[in-house]
């Protein structure tokens, strides 16, 4: 491969993730801090609510929906969408701390990149691994 090839593979691979990550840092700040949207108001309504088999990972679907979807519903950069089992299936079987750790500080691989955190800077470890645990839950 010659070297203009690579970094036009390397810029339509890269010009995805800036411009999440960019929409990322541009996200309703006063959404995230509405009483209704934080995990501890979601527990609550959670308990309130009839119990299922396993219960609902609220912290993972609320982080999965303000950070990661913005690449993974769309399969941006080679994001596995959620719920496609086939793209899911060898990522689940390196186990949860190689998935927790790719998500953490980031990986790049033959179908694309991942960025440290999903592009979320601020988000802690415990929000970025239960994300992680709501995709794998919805893509087993």
């Amino acid at each position: 491969m010659n070297s203009m090839h690579l970094i036009r593979q390397s810029v339509a691979v890269a010009l995805p993730v800036l411009a999440t990550l960019f929409l990322v840092g541009c996200g309703n700040k006063e959404e995230a801090a509405s009483p209704a949207t934080t995990p501890a108001a979601s527990t609550v309504a959670t308990a309130a609510a009839p119990t299922s088999a396993a219960p609902e990972n609220v912290l993972g679907k609320s982080t999965y929906g303000k950070t990661c979807a913005m690449c993974h519903a769309a399969g941006v950069a080679g994001a596995p969408k959620p719920g496609d089992k086939a793209d899911w299936g060898p990522r689940i079987a390196q186990g949860n701390e190689t998935l927790y750790k790719h998500a953490l500080e980031g990986f790049t691989g033959a179908k694309g990149m991942m960025p440290a955190r999903g592009g979320g800077a601020s988000l802690s470890d415990e929000e970025v691994k239960a994300a992680v645990d709501h995709m794998v839950a919805l893509s087993k």
